[in-house]
C-alpha cells in the first residue's frame, strides 16, 4: 500500500513539470470578438471566441478578464459561456513534445506568481505527443509552477469540504509491456 501512495505522489510531482520558461518574455496577442479598455485599472475585457497565445500558452475561453499591472505582469480570468468550458495549453521543458493542457468552466492564470487555477470540472493532463501519461480531474486543481506543486480540492471553493466532488488521477504505464508488444 506505501508503494502505490509513493507512486501515485511521484507521478502527481511529474504532472506539474516546468512549463517554457521563455513565454512569459514573448508578447501576448489576442484575437477576440469584442473588447473593452479601461487605461487607468489596467484592465481589459474581451469576449466572443478569445484565444490568447504567448509563445507556446494558448489559452481559450468565451470571455476574457486581462489586467496588467504597472511592472507588466499579466493575470487573466477566463470564463465559459454555459455548458462550454475554458481551455490551456503550453509545451512544457524537459523534451521537444512535453505538453500540459487544462480546461475548466473557469480558469484563473496569474503571471506574476506563476499560479493557475482551475475551478468547476476541472481537468489537467500531461502529454507526450498526443499520448496522455497523467490525467488529473477535480472540482478545484491549483497549479504553481515556480514550486512545481499542484493542489486538487473537493469543491469549487478551493477547500476540501465534507460531502464535497471527487477527484480522479489516473497514471499511464510508464514502461513498455514484457517482450516490447503493444
Amino acid at each position: 500500500m506505501k508503494k502505490l501512495l509513493v507512486a501515485a505522489f511521484l507521478s502527481l510531482l511529474s504532472l506539474t513539470a516546468a512549463a517554457e520558461r521563455a513565454d512569459s518574455l514573448k508578447e501576448a496577442v489576442i484575437n477576440f470578438d469584442s473588447l473593452d479598455i479601461d487605461e487607468v485599472t489596467g484592465t481589459r475585457i474581451l469576449t466572443g471566441n478569445v484565444v490568447l497565445t504567448r509563445g507556446t500558452l494558448v489559452l481559450k475561453s468565451d470571455r476574457a478578464l486581462v489586467k496588467e499591472s504597472p511592472e507588466g505582469y499579466m493575470s487573466v480570468t477566463l470564463t465559459a459561456a454555459g455548458g462550454k468550458v475554458a481551455t490551456f495549453r503550453q509545451k512544457r521543458d524537459g523534451g521537444p513534445d512535453l505538453w500540459v493542457d487544462g480546461q475548466a468552466e473557469r480558469i484563473e492564470y496569474d503571471e506574476r506568481s506563476e499560479l493557475v487555477r482551475l475551478y468547476s470540472n476541472a481537468v489537467v493532463r500531461e502529454l507526450e505527443g498526443a499520448r496522455m501519461t497523467n490525467q488529473i480531474t477535480g472540482p478545484f486543481i491549483s497549479y504553481d509552477n515556480r514550486k512545481e506543486v499542484a493542489t486538487v480540492r473537493n469543491d469549487e471553493s478551493g477547500k476540501s469540504v465534507a460531502g464535497g466532488g471527487r477527484g480522479t488521477l489516473i497514471l499511464a504505464p510508464k514502461r513498455a509491456p514484457a517482450g516490447g508488444a503493444q
